[in-house]
């Protein structure tokens, strides 16, 4: 229950942050994208492949690569906004906000299965630390289109409550069909995680070769995807 608080909290207080930033000041939604995809990396290799292919069947590959290419099909909806980089290009842009919200949902729903009682604690911890760190970003985003795209304050945030129940319901929908099935569901728990495995690669990648306009990269830049990393190999040997 504290971990569905913590998840629900992050999302809209990130949200909430969009109104104390400036408008047009890219700066900080920089260093945090490339902060938390060097961080999402980090942990996705560092923690959730070994635990994934240490009992490995001959499809886990296979899954990871289906979590990838559902993040792809995901984007044709959201056009990157689940890692930061869907931006306003003109006044006369308009992309429906409910159309955003369901892709984002769906991709919030997946992060969220692999989170129940019967996993590895460790693993879970790690998985959540992952995507509130994710979500910071998602969050301030989302809410900038949201209001960028018409909506009201009101509806904006009720939006943005929506968003972030989604990876507790993931969760819940698990926890669910873990008590309505005979035994555990144990078995399908490394195919749940190797799709999650998939998105967070083609997150994490995206972020971190698009972090400036250009696809260049600064010392400051290079410094940060280095803290990321070292918070991530720091939390996997905990």
């Amino acid at each position: 229950m504290i971990i569905y608080v913590v998840l629900i909290l992050t999302v809209l207080a990130s949200g909430s942050l969009i109104f104390l930033v400036k408008t047009g000041d890219q700066r900080v939604l920089r260093f945090l994208l490339a902060f938390s995809g060097a961080f999402l990396i980090g942990i996705t290799f560092l923690k959730l492949v070994p635990e994934v292919f240490g009992n490995a069947t001959r499809f886990t590959g296979l899954f990871v690569i289906l979590g990838f290419l559902l993040q792809l099909v995901l984007e044709l909806i959201t056009e990157g906004a689940e890692h930061g980089h869907k931006h306003a290009h003109s006044e006369g842009e308009r992309v429906s906000p409910f159309l955003l919200l369901i892709g984002l949902c769906i991709h919030s729903f997946l992060e969220g299965m692999p989170i129940v009682q019967g996993f590895d604690p460790k693993l879970q911890h790690t998985l959540v630390i992952g995507i509130v760190v994710h979500n910071i970003p998602i969050s301030l985003t989302l809410m900038s289109l949201f209001l960028h795209y018409g909506c009201s304050k009101s509806k904006a945030f009720l939006y943005l409550t929506i968003f972030a129940l989604m990876t507790p319901l993931g969760s819940l929908f698990s926890t669910i069909l873990d008590g309505s099935i005979a035994g555990s569901i144990d078995i399908y728990f490394n195919y749940i995680l190797a799709m999650v495995i998939g998105i967070f690669l083609h997150v994490s990648t995206s972020i971190l070769f698009e972090t400036e306009e250009n696809h260049h990269y600064n010392l400051q830049k290079f410094l940060t995807v280095c803290v990321g990393l070292g918070v991530a190999l720091i939390i996997s040997l905990l």
